[in-house]
């Protein structure tokens, strides 16, 4: 297996040769609905990328596609440089990881494992050391002569992880390989998934549902809804910079303020709430004077105080729920005149006591709220990506 990726060979995202490269991809099941409709999108080597999204929103297809159990309706998907339309899933070098592991349970766990490398008729000296280095590097070593059925669930899925890795693909796809897992077990196979993505420096591919999921293990983030790619980029912008409402509502909880734009100058914009109030917020670039909109802040960025003194950003409200997280207090807040609850986070109760029925004050920094338009819309994709520090 490959050496351990240095920092600057993972954070990718703009490559100029990509592994994959999606060019105008749409898929139809019935001639008339797109369940994909015209995706442009990059993967790049070694990259960790997420295809996020609601049910139907063609996430599964797109990395049906991409495996090649299911062929565009019009677009090209490119593997290293190569059209994939004529070539058959057995050709295209591709690991992929099922939700229900496909394990044979007929087979052990060696015999899983070595499957890909016997139909690739490599010698048997070469399959066993193969075999021998992957159980090393997921931690199964000496479970080589184990029926698949005597494994946990978290032991199953590392030896669908080992037999897709095995015969050191470029690519790697998995289709919610967690979704089957209970949390704690979850959580422990996110790390490992991300240790194995590390060790062994190919590009993944990664689908699901879940949106803590994708925040925490990704390098970007693709995000699908209706068909339509909405935004891509990494965790931090997806969750601070969202291009739209669906992103914003998606990813993450957020309160959503609506009202009309009244002023803008550049990246700031003033809004008036339909309770009256002007506040500012950062604007996205896609907003006029005049337009309907939505400024959207998220709960732990607001602050709870009495209701004395002025800000720039704040509403008064009245508590009308306090619910126990463990890490931290959701805080219910109902905003007066505009008929909504807006949900604060709080990690500890300290300064004023809150309670139900308590009448307060909520503040927010401008640089922390986004305004997006109220309307739908056709996204603007977002393509830059910016390493962070490790």
């Amino acid at each position: 297996m490959s050496t351990t990726l240095t920092k600057t060979q993972r954070h990718v995202g703009s490559g100029k040769d990509p592994v994959v490269d999606f060019k105008s991809v749409s898929k139809t099941f019935d001639g008339e609905y797109n369940v994909v409709e015209r995706l442009n999108l990059e993967v790049n080597s070694g990259e960790f990328l997420t295809i996020l999204g609601p049910s139907g929103s063609g996430k599964t297809t797109t990395l049906m596609m991409l495996a090649g159990f299911e062929n565009p309706t019009e677009g090209e998907i490119f593997l290293n440089g190569r059209s994939l339309r004529k070539i058959p899933p057995f050709k295209r070098n591709i690991g992929v990881v099922f939700q229900n592991y496909a394990l044979f349970p007929h087979k052990t766990v060696g015999e899983n494992i070595a499957f890909s490398l016997r139909r690739r008729k490599l010698p048997r000296s070469t399959i066993s050391q193969k075999v021998s280095a992957i159980l090393k590097l997921v931690e199964l070593e000496g479970f080589e002569n184990r029926n698949v059925n005597q494994l946990s669930g978290g032991q199953q899925q590392r030896v669908a992880l080992a037999r897709a890795l095995v015969f050191e693909p470029s690519l790697v796809l998995m289709d919610e390989p967690l979704g089957s897992l209970d949390r704690k077990l979850r959580e422990q196979m996110q790390l490992e998934i991300k240790r194995l993505h590390r060790a062994c420096g190919m590009a993944l591919v990664y689908v699901t549902h879940d949106q803590g999921e994708a925040l925490t293990m990704s390098d970007r983030i693709a995000i699908l809804h209706d068909a339509r790619l909405q935004q891509v980029g990494t965790p931090r912008e997806i969750y601070e910079h969202p291009v739209n409402l669906f992103v914003a509502k998606f990813i993450g909880q957020n309160n959503a303020l609506s009202g009309s734009v009244q002023c803008l100058n550049g990246n700031t914009c003033m809004v008036k709430l339909d309770t009256g109030q002007v506040i500012t917020a950062r604007g996205n670039g896609s907003l006029s004077v005049g337009n309907r909109t939505f400024v959207c802040v998220r709960p732990e960025k607001i602050t709870i105080e009495g209701c004395n003194g002025n800000h720039t950003n704040s509403l008064h409200g009245t508590v009308t729920e306090l619910i126990y997280f463990g890490d931290h207090f959701r805080v219910c807040v109902e905003v007066a005149g505009q008929g909504a609850v807006m949900a604060i986070h709080r990690q500890h109760m300290d300064g004023i006591r809150v309670r139900p029925g308590l009448e307060v004050q909520l503040k927010w920094e401008s640089e922390h709220c986004t305004a997006l338009g109220a309307t739908a819309s056709s996204p603007r994709v977002m393509r830059s990506y910016i390493p962070e520090s490790d």
